[in-house]
């Protein structure tokens, strides 16, 4: 891709930016939120078309106008967000719009035999009668990655492929990669873990403000310096250093039982005004489903909760609501967002009883409110009548924090706030939980990220099978004894810790 330029209404997404990708090579191609990646590789694959600038593939001039020319091209894109159809087979969904015929009907055996070949190439043991639905998160995009090779892709990119998985799912994500390396495909990388493109990528592009900026051999350079080139600035320290100034207790909750995923029985925990307290586990601890609980979200056994020493009733998310909570969602983009509508829209929603006066909303104030949290955040957006669904994953998280901030919660709870987000964005959202602690707000963040869960925690909770199995502040442990707790030990018992990786841990 040469001088590949293109603007959007308000918005120069890319500038004269390039790139080239070898035959049998995994190229990371990283950048802020916003950069212009997902731009670039849209046009790529025939979402967009540039406005000035020419794509060749082996030397040769192509014109990609549609997503049905990248295909016919050997061009596949993985979204970060699964293109799926759920309700239907594995099978299906690899050949979804091109299935097997014999004659006028579809060859359903012959579909699966073609679809199960595919998988067996790739290494991949999956049934291929199996609903998608069923699937874990894992197989999905694998079955994703099954579905671009089934247009005998030649250049695969995959956007932030590893976002959701853990690192035993990564290792069996990259084990499939680098089989595709031996069959000559040339791959391009995305992703925010700077950690994953030492592993898996032989060079990297970075690109800043819709701008190439350069491209680097990875083993020629450090993170820090790729980092650098990244934001455009040195960031000396990952984690802004601060002295939170921790008042008394604001949430308790005792006593919290109930059985969703899995049975969870909590005694007790309280947060204190000022306070960033942590909470960590192994996937599927049950981390989120207590958090979901205590805002009213799903249906409990028993459990009370006291703020400010007073009992308050909580039986769904408008009774959370009305008592000062917010949750900002592991997933923002199903459950945070609503994507059709606009950013101030979105910044609003759940502060329109404040905005409305005998049944009319008032649009004006609306719009100074979604401003006002647009120029706080630095949101990069055209216009707060933009779609959401048109932002970075990181602006994205930005507005799901507006709609909350915006409706004056006491208490914040924040399941991965930075799971997707460069790490420019990573940087301003912690400097905003240090200033929210300032004036009082109590932060609960659940994060997989154990540097994270260290380097913004007072305190960490560690989640196992439903319960707490340990609270330690973070200024007197260490990344292994979280892990040793998250594992279901305990140091009483006196065994000794598994081996886990850190990467595990969400």
């Amino acid at each position: 891709m040469e001088g590949i330029c293109k603007s959007f209404p308000g918005v120069k997404a890319l500038d004269n930016v390039s790139f080239s990708v070898n035959k049998g090579e995994v190229h990371g191609l990283v950048g802020e939120n916003g950069a212009g990646k997902s731009t670039l590789m849209k046009i790529m694959t025939g979402v967009y078309r540039a406005d000035a600038g020419e794509i060749y593939i082996e030397g040769k001039k192509v014109n990609i106008d549609s997503v049905a020319k990248a295909h016919e091209l050997g061009i596949s894109i993985i979204f970060q967000e699964m293109t799926l159809c759920r309700h239907m087979t594995v099978a299906d969904n690899i050949f979804i719009g091109r299935p097997a015929k014999k004659g006028p009907l579809i060859d359903d055996r012959q579909m699966h035999r073609d679809a199960k070949k595919i998988l067996d190439d790739l290494g991949i043991d999956i049934n291929t009668y199996t609903m998608v639905g069923k699937l874990s998160v894992a197989k999905q995009q694998m079955v994703e990655i099954a579905k671009a090779i089934s247009y005998n892709a030649r250049i695969l990119v995959l956007d932030e492929p590893s976002a959701t998985l853990t690192e035993r799912e990564i290792q069996q994500l990259f084990g499939i990669i680098r089989n595709l390396q031996k069959k000559g495909v040339g791959m391009v990388y995305i992703s925010h873990r700077m950690e994953e493109l030492s592993q898996i990528c032989e060079r990297a592009s970075v690109i800043r403000d819709g701008q190439y900026i350069g491209t680097r051999n990875l083993k020629e350079i450090t993170m820090d310096q790729l980092v650098n080139m990244i934001v455009g600035r040195s960031l000396e320290d990952k984690y802004p250093k601060y002295e939170r100034k921790i008042g008394d207790v604001v949430l308790e909750v005792r006593n919290l039982k109930a059985f969703n995923r899995l049975p969870l029985n909590v005694d007790y925990f309280c947060v204190r005004k000022g306070e960033i307290l942590g909470i960590s586990g192994l996937v599927g601890a049950g981390r989120t489903e207590i958090m979901r609980c205590v805002f009213g979200a799903d249906k409990v056994q028993t459990m009370e909760v006291r703020i400010d020493g007073k009992p308050v009733k909580i039986h769904s998310p408008i009774q959370a609501i009305d008592n000062g909570f917010a949750y900002a969602t592991e997933d923002r983009k199903y459950d945070g967002l609503a994507q059709g509508l606009d950013v101030e829209y979105n910044t609003n929603m759940a502060h329109l009883r404040q905005l409305t006066k005998l049944g009319f909303i008032n649009d004006r104030e609306g719009a100074r409110n979604a401003e006002k949290y647009r120029e706080m955040l630095r949101t990069k957006t055209p216009s707060i009548r933009q779609l959401v669904y048109n932002l970075s994953g990181g602006n994205q998280q930005k507005i799901v924090l507006s709609k909350w901030l915006c409706n004056n919660a006491r208490i914040l709870i924040v399941d991965e706030p930075t799971r997707g987000i460069d790490v420019g964005a990573k940087f301003e959202i912690y400097q905003l939980f240090n200033r929210l602690s300032d004036h009082g707000v109590v932060i609960i963040m659940i994060s997989s990220e154990l540097p994270e869960i260290l380097g913004m925690s007072d305190r960490v909770l560690v989640i196992h099978d439903g319960s707490i199995n340990g609270e330690l502040e973070t200024k007197k442990t260490s990344q292994e004894e979280l892990l040793y707790l998250a594992a279901g030990y305990n140091k009483l018992e006196g065994k000794a810790a598994p081996v886990i990786s850190s990467r595990s841990v969400s």
